[in-house]
This record gives C-alpha cells, sequence and structure tokens, in this order.
C-alpha cells in the first residue's frame, strides 16, 4: 500500500467492491473454507460468501486497518454490521481486535467450525450437502437470491421476489421430485433440473 497512488487505492477498491458483489449475487452458493488467519481483506472475502466454515484452532479473523490509519475499504463496514449488528461491528473495527474462530462463531461471523483432522476433504464434503442428489440445487440458489435481493428490497417487495422465485421452482423437476418423496415418506433424489 505504501508504493501506490491514492488514487490507485481508491480503484482497487472500487473493483473489489465489483468483485465482492458478484460473489453475492451469483445464483450458486458460495461458501469461505478459512484455513488459517482471515483478516482485513481476506475476511471482506470471506465476509462476502454466504456460509463461512472454519478450521478448529486454525486462526483469527478481524479487520484491524484502523491499525493502518484505514477502514475496511472492500466491504468489510457494510457486511459485518449486517452480519453482528452496527454496535459490535463499530466495537470491532473501531479497536482493530482479532477474534478466534470461536468468538467470531459466537457472534455469527462464522457458521461453523470443523474439525482439523482433514479440513480440505471435510469442508467439500460440507459443500456438497447442498448440491443433486442431497438438496435442490436451483432451491438453493432460489434461497440466496431471495435473502440477498430482498435485503436490499422492502418487505412487500421481498415478498413479491420471494412468491416469483417459489413459481419457479413449482416448475421444477426436482419440486416435482421433493413433494413426491415427501408425500411417499423417502428420501428425494434431486438432479438438479
Amino acid at each position: 500500500l505504501g508504493d501506490v497512488t491514492p488514487e490507485f487505492k481508491y480503484y482497487f477498491c472500487i473493483h473489489a467492491n465489483e468483485t465482492l458483489n458478484r460473489l453475492e449475487q451469483t445464483s450458486k452458493l458460495v461458501i469461505a473454507a478459512l484455513n488459517g488467519h482471515t483478516v482485513g481483506g481476506g475476511l471482506e472475502i470471506a465476509m462476502a460468501a454466504d456460509i463461512r466454515i472454519a478450521k478448529a484452532d486454525g486462526g483469527k479473523v478481524g479487520l484491524p486497518e484502523v491499525h493502518l490509519g484505514v477502514l475496511p475499504g472492500t466491504g468489510g463496514t457494510q457486511r459485518l454490521a449486517r452480519l453482528i449488528g452496527a454496535s459490535k461491528s463499530i466495537e470491532l473495527m473501531a479497536t482493530g481486535q482479532n477474534l478466534s474462530f470461536d468468538e467470531a462463531k459466537n457472534l455469527g461471523i462464522i457458521n461453523q467450525i470443523i474439525p482439523d483432522e482433514d479440513f480440505s476433504a471435510a469442508a467439500l464434503e460440507y459443500a456438497k450437502t447442498f448440491t443433486p442428489p442431497n438438496k435442490a440445487s436451483f432451491a438453493v440458489g432460489a434461497i440466496k437470491r431471495a435473502v440477498q435481493s430482498g435485503l436490499h428490497m422492502g418487505f412487500q417487495e421481498g415478498l413479491a421476489l420471494e412468491r416469483e422465485l417459489q413459481q419457479q421452482l413449482f416448475r421444477s423437476e426436482d419440486a416435482a421430485e421433493g413433494i413426491s418423496a415427501f408425500n411417499e415418506k423417502r428420501k428425494p433424489e434431486f438432479k438438479g433440473a
């Protein structure tokens, strides 16, 4: 950061914002697997993911930019406040405090902590639980879209979006399979169709 101009830093922030916004807006579920210290920009990237899992005793998280005389400028101030509320996020950013993964989980920054025996394999297995045949991938994507887009709408507009997405899902093969499996008291076999 010491070798570039303020203008370069400004455009870097714009590019980072656009990139992280794309992570949030894709219909694909984005899972951040934290396997080491996740501070500053690393946490800002992780917060743009839909779900954050972490390796047990694998590191710390935080937004310590205040120690550099700046703020978390690639979405950190907005995403952390939406995750844990304004007061606690201001406190964490203004102090520059880093948290253990356990502390971050208790605050709602991290969703799950996974034992460290084979974290990479466990993270992949966790991700597979959201894909066919385990889950209807279109439904997972629609849930994400309803939440991400709905947060930026009024309540009634969010409900309208939810109804539209539900109508689209009712036309899918996976919805027919899920309803049939429920009625037949069996486990559904989703195909992503």
